[in-house]
């Protein structure tokens, strides 16, 4: 894929990208693109939206933006991995209420799934900063699924607190829901919201299953059937959390991907 890195649309600079790389100031979404269309498409667009009214004081021209991304999208061939990243050039955190024009990077790489095997996690206390934005601060993420799987594991699934009655939160790049043989239990925490938790929800509930939302602690795992990872790449089967362990559920994975595609394709 010879896909272009976009800078409000035009062919980014290095100047641009080290701007970004020192300030370390912004948010983003990615998602996944298949035949130029987007699952979750106009929650994408609000999450930049939203993001960029809290950080910059600023209104995003989404429809410059969606224009931005159909442009990279078609470059990479209409199947890609789309990152939209909301930034400004001009920031300096000695001025930090200095009014700026928000600057729009939009990355197109090779399209990804979730990879086969279910997931090994090792459970990490750890509570994400302003956990309502997705912001590009990603170092402690990416830290504790290395330490994770330094210790034997896939990755990391970060719980409020330490000992068996800490609250499960989320993993380090994606959702995690469990499965108590009737319906699905969603931990209540602190967490960044994801697309594909929203349209997982959507699609379960409009299937007739039912949900629920409720602390879930870490003594409270072996009680629960099973559990999954949910984000925009898609859905990922997990096989343990610690030393608790659930065997593979072909019927609930069918059960949650059907949910899944029940979300329309939206062109760019």
């Amino acid at each position: 894929m010879n896909a272009p890195l976009l800078l409000n649309g035009e062919e980014a600079g290095a100047a641009a990208l080290g701007a970004l790389a020192q300030a370390n100031y912004g948010h983003f979404t990615s998602l996944q693109v298949r035949g130029g269309a987007a699952q979750g498409l106009a929650l994408h667009l609000r999450r930049l939206a939203r993001g960029t009214v809290e950080l910059f004081d600023a209104t995003l021209d989404v429809e410059a933006v969606r224009a931005w991304m159909r442009q990279a999208a078609a470059a990479a061939g209409g199947d890609c991995s789309l990152r939209v990243t909301v930034f400004a050039r001009g920031f300096d955190h000695r001025d930090p209420l200095r009014a700026l024009g928000p600057d729009v990077l939009v990355a197109a790489t090779a399209p990804a799934t979730p990879p086969p095997h279910p997931l090994r996690l090792q459970a990490r206390p750890f509570r994400r900063p302003v956990p309502h934005l997705k912001h590009v601060g990603t170092f402690p993420l990416f830290h504790h699924r290395r330490q994770a799987r330094l210790a034997g594991y896939d990755d990391a699934l970060f719980v409020l607190e330490e000992g068996p009655q800490a609250r499960v939160a989320e993993g380090t790049v994606w959702n995690i829901g469990f499965w108590d043989g009737a319906g699905v239990v969603w931990p209540q925490a602190p967490a960044l919201r994801g697309t594909g938790e929203r349209l997982l929800q959507d699609g379960l509930e409009a299937a007739g299953v039912a949900q629920r939302w409720r602390p879930v602690r870490l003594e409270d795992l072996p009680a629960l059937r099973g559990a999954f990872a949910i984000n925009a790449t898609g859905l990922q089967a997990v096989a343990a959390v610690g030393a608790v362990a659930w065997g593979t559920d072909a019927e609930l994975q069918a059960l949650l991907r059907g949910a899944l595609a029940r979300a329309p394709w939206e062109p760019l």
